[in-house]
Parts: C-alpha cells; sequence; structure tokens
C-alpha cells in the first residue's frame, strides 16, 4: 500500500510479476510504484508503464483493490464484487465529527465471537455486574448492516441506577450496528451525550481477531468545541477500556460452539443469521485446476473477511 504525490491511496499485490520481487522494497513514483529489483513502474491501477531496460512497457500487471480513508482508517476491498457502502455510525453518518485513534489488539478467536458479546445480553449481568434485564431489537438497515437496540428493565433499588435513570426517556442508550460481520459501532450514553465507539476488525494468521477501535463524536465547531471533543473522545477511550477489560481474558481461551442457546441468545442468534446470508460473504469465483488425468476440475477460493482497515 502507498500513497501517491496526488494523495490517492493505492492497494496492489505485493510481488512483481516479473522475477517475484517485493514491490514494498521500491519506491513511490508520482501517483505509481517502481520497483526495486530491475526498476520495472506500475501505475494506480497496476498497469506496467516503464521497463528501463527495454525503453518502453511491457504487458505485465500487478492486481490493485479498491480503497477508501474513512474515519481514520484506510479501508481496503478484497472481494469479487465492486465495493458496497464503508461500515458507518448509523447517528452520524450525516453529519461531521471527530474522531481519535484508540486501542490496537489481538484476541485468540475469530471476529465473529468478538462481536456478539456486545449483543451477549446476560453477560452485563454476570461479567460487568449491572442490575438490569437487558432487551435487544434487531433491524435489518440493509443486506449487509443490521442494529441491535436494548431496552432495560429493573435495577430500580440500586442508587446509581436511580440516579441516572432521570438523564434517559426510556432506556439507557445502547446501540450496535454490525457491518459484514467484521465492523461494530457502539453508541452509548444519556439522552443529550452520546459516545460512540467503531471496532474494526479482520481475521489474521491462526485464526486470531486484529483490532482497532475509533473513538467518535459530533464534531463542535470553534475553540471551545475543539477542546469539548479531545474530553469526550478522553472519556468515550475510558468507557470502551472498561467493557473491553473485563471481557479480555475469555478471548484468550475460548472455544466458540453455541450448542444450548436460551432465549438471552436470541440477539446472538439473529446475527449469526444475517452474517450468514450476506452474499458479499460468500465467495462465487472458481478457478479451473487440473485434475491428476488430465480433465479440469474446480476448486473454491477460499474466503477472507471482504472490508478489512489498515490503519497508517
Amino acid at each position: 500500500m502507498f500513497r501517491g504525490s496526488s494523495g490517492q491511496i493505492v492497494a496492489m499485490d505485493a510481488y512483481c510479476p516479473h522475477m517475484g520481487a517485493h514491490l514494498a522494497e521500491g519506491k513511490v513514483e508520482g501517483d505509481g510504484i517502481r520497483c526495486f529489483f530491475h526498476n520495472w513502474k506500475y501505475d494506480a491501477a497496476g498497469t506496467c508503464i516503464d521497463v528501463p531496460s527495454l525503453g518502453k512497457p511491457l504487458s505485465a500487471h500487478v492486481k490493485t483493490w479498491q480503497t477508501a480513508e474513512h474515519y481514520g482508517l484506510i479501508w481496503v476491498w478484497v472481494g469479487v464484487e465492486p465495493a458496497r457502502s464503508l461500515p458507518v455510525v448509523p447517528e452520524l453518518e450525516h453529519t461531521d465529527y471527530d474522531y481519535a485513534l484508540g486501542s490496537c489488539f489481538v484476541k485468540n478467536c475469530h471476529p465473529n465471537v468478538l462481536l456478539i458479546n456486545a449483543i451477549d445480553a446476560h453477560h452485563f449481568n454476570t461479567v460487568h455486574h449491572l442490575p438490569l434485564e437487558i432487551v435487544f431489537e434487531q433491524q435489518t438497515l440493509s443486506e449487509n448492516a443490521i442494529t441491535f437496540s436494548n431496552t432495560t428493565r429493573g435495577g430500580d433499588n440500586v442508587w446509581l441506577i436511580r440516579l441516572l435513570r432521570p438523564l434517559y426517556r426510556q432506556a439507557v442508550t445502547y446501540k450496535m450496528c454490525y457491518w459484514y460481520g467484521t465492523t461494530g459501532t457502539v453508541t452509548l450514553g444519556p439522552d443529550f451525550l452520546h459516545f460512540h465507539i467503531l471496532f474494526a476488525l479482520r481475521l489474521a494468521e491462526g485464526g486470531t481477531t486484529e483490532g482497532q477501535s475509533v473513538l467518535l463524536t459530533q464534531k463542535r465547531s470553534g475553540c471551545l468545541g475543539w477542546g469539548v471533543n479531545r474530553v469526550l473522545l478522553w472519556l468515550t477511550q475510558q468507557v470502551g477500556d472498561y467493557f473491553a477489560t473485563g471481557d479480555s481474558q475469555v478471548f484468550q481461551t475460548i472455544q466458540f460452539d453455541l450448542k444450548t442457546p436460551t432465549n438471552a441468545d436470541q440477539s446472538i442468534l439473529q446475527f449469526m443469521q444475517h452474517v450468514n446470508q450476506q452474499t458479499a460473504l460468500i465467495w462465487k469465483t472458481w478457478e479451473p485446476i487440473e485434475a491428476e488425468n488430465g480433465t479440469d476440475s474446480h476448486a473454491s477460493v477460499g474466503a477472507v473477511p471482504p472490508l478489512a482497515p489498515e490503519a497508517h
């Protein structure tokens, strides 16, 4: 990946089609990249545009991938279909926002397993000791996005809950929005002040999850607004760290296998069903390979998450 002189982000396969040298050893020229080994140059579309030893280009090509900059991250679409919508925080979709990069982390489980933790209603009682009954209501935004909003009951015998209750019109605001089964956004807080956290995840080597959190808040004008947002982003980080710390140990040892779902697991089942129905997560291409008997057979290409964040 590299940024060209025009500011464009380019993502392409790593190896030069001449002899296989790694293009990261080369240098960026304009909006293209020149291989270190024999100085072949490729433009932003991956087309060979210069072979110095020949004085002309050849019909060599490096595969490129669609990219976008969003929420402080570089996103790469590696699906076979045209890129779809970028993940967004629904509440901030049509407003200006400030952001700060939060924590990078690695967990010893699949991204889907990490995301469902945020809609595991019962664990808020057992792990985080919140004296509330939480029920999630789901709404499908699109083929690739699903939201879960909470309603809460109980807790009236706890002084902290009684103190916080007047700050909310109905229930304590807690909303999740999941995109492509690998990216989740959290919105929480009282009616007058919402905190937003995005968790961008991708499947890493060995079946682990590599993640990056992004802290977001609605943009406020002027120097005072800038200062207020810095404080709010810091507070958002503390909120995110509190919940992450309580769960971290589970994701180092878990072997997810939901054999005995209960009523409290309904939201998890809805998430799993939504992920399984997304065509963007299903590989549709087949590559012909030569079988031992000389006839053509077909092998499917393995799947990876269609949206993978790269932070630079």
